[in-house]
């Protein structure tokens, strides 16, 4: 699985509204976009692509804890420096070095600093020991 990272503040980008950075345009959000199909297009035809879905704004999510025992719930979003899951693909291909190598076709060569992990799925208990 190959998990991708975001803020609200990258969400707010992405919708146009003013941050810290400058908001993106429809033309830049539309190749952004057109980027996304044409990446996972070109996986699902090489037979590796199993699932690929974003997730919406922290600003519509919510964090459960437990405090003494009891469930808190926080609404988003969260602080705009906190990064939360964005989104994720899942592949299944020949090794890990493979999954690594589409992984880094989803970094933003324009954005240093950004990165994805690239996470195996566990199929057994046997396969969660270090």
């Amino acid at each position: 699985m190959i998990l991708l990272y975001g803020s609200q503040q990258d969400y707010d980008m992405l919708a146009g509204k003013p941050t810290d950075k400058p908001a993106m345009s429809a033309e830049q959000v539309s190749a952004m976009h057109a980027y996304m199909e044409s990446f996972h297009q070109k996986l699902a035809e090489s037979g590796e692509l199993v699932d690929a879905q974003g997730l919406t704004a922290p600003v519509h999510a919510r964090r459960v804890q437990l405090q003494q025992g009891a469930p808190v719930v926080t609404d988003g979003p969260y602080p705009e420096t906190q990064e939360v899951l964005a989104g994720y693909t899942v592949v299944e291909c020949a090794s890990f070095d493979r999954a690594t190598e589409i992984a880094a076709g989803l970094v933003n060569p324009d954005a240093p600093g950004e990165y994805v992990d690239v996470r195996p799925i566990v199929g057994s208990v046997e396969e969660l020991e270090v």
